[in-house]
C-alpha cells in the first residue's frame, strides 16, 4: 500500500524529479526509478507508525490523512532517490528530515491520523462509542466485594 503514485510527484515537483531521476546515459527521467523509492518509502513510513497503529488502521485512513501521508511519501522517496544516485541536496534533506520527525511525533501521540467513518470520538444515540487509538481500554468483571454485598458482614 502507498499514499502517493507518481503523478503525485511529478505534480508537486516536476522539475526536482526530473533532475534526481535522470538516467546517466539518456538523461531522462526514469520513472521505475521513483517508483522503487515510493515503495521503499511507503515501508518506512509504516514502520514509524506501527509503533502506534495496526496494519489494519493504516489501511483505513480517510482522505485528509492519506494526503498527509502522501506529502511524507513524496519527500522520503526523493530524498532515496536522490541519495541513491549521489544527488542530494540540502532542500531534499530537509524535507525528508521534516517528514521523519513529523511521523515519529505522530508515533509517540504527539499527533494523530483519522480514519473512515471516525467522528472524532463524537458518538451518535444508539452507535457504540469509538475508542481512538493509544486509548487504554480495560476490560474487567463485575466487582465481588461492594458495599451492598459487604452489609452485614
Amino acid at each position: 500500500m502507498t499514499y502517493a503514485t507518481l503523478a503525485d510527484v511529478l505534480t508537486r515537483y516536476p522539475a526536482e524529479a526530473t533532475v534526481l531521476a535522470a538516467d546517466e546515459q539518456t538523461r531522462q527521467r526514469s520513472d521505475v526509478r521513483i517508483e522503487a523509492s515510493l515503495v521503499d518509502a511507503a515501508l518506512e513510513i509504516r514502520a514509524v507508525l506501527t509503533a502506534r497503529y495496526t496494519p489494519a488502521e493504516l489501511a483505513n485512513l480517510d482522505a485528509d490523512s492519506r494526503a498527509v501521508l502522501s506529502i511524507y511519501q513524496i519527500d522520503i522517496a526523493l530524498y532515496r532517490v536522490a541519495l541513491s544516485f549521489g544527488r542530494s541536496n540540502e532542500r531534499v534533506k530537509e524535507r525528508y528530515d521534516a517528514a521523519i520527525k513529523r511521523l515519529e511525533a505522530i508515533a509517540a501521540g504527539k499527533g494523530a491520523l483519522t480514519f473512515e467513518g471516525s467522528s472524532g470520538g463524537v458518538t451518535q444515540p444508539g452507535e457504540p462509542s469509538s475508542i481512538g487509538p493509544g486509548e487504554p481500554v480495560v476490560e474487567a468483571p463485575e466487582r465481588i466485594f461492594t458495599r451492598d454485598r459487604l452489609r452485614g458482614w
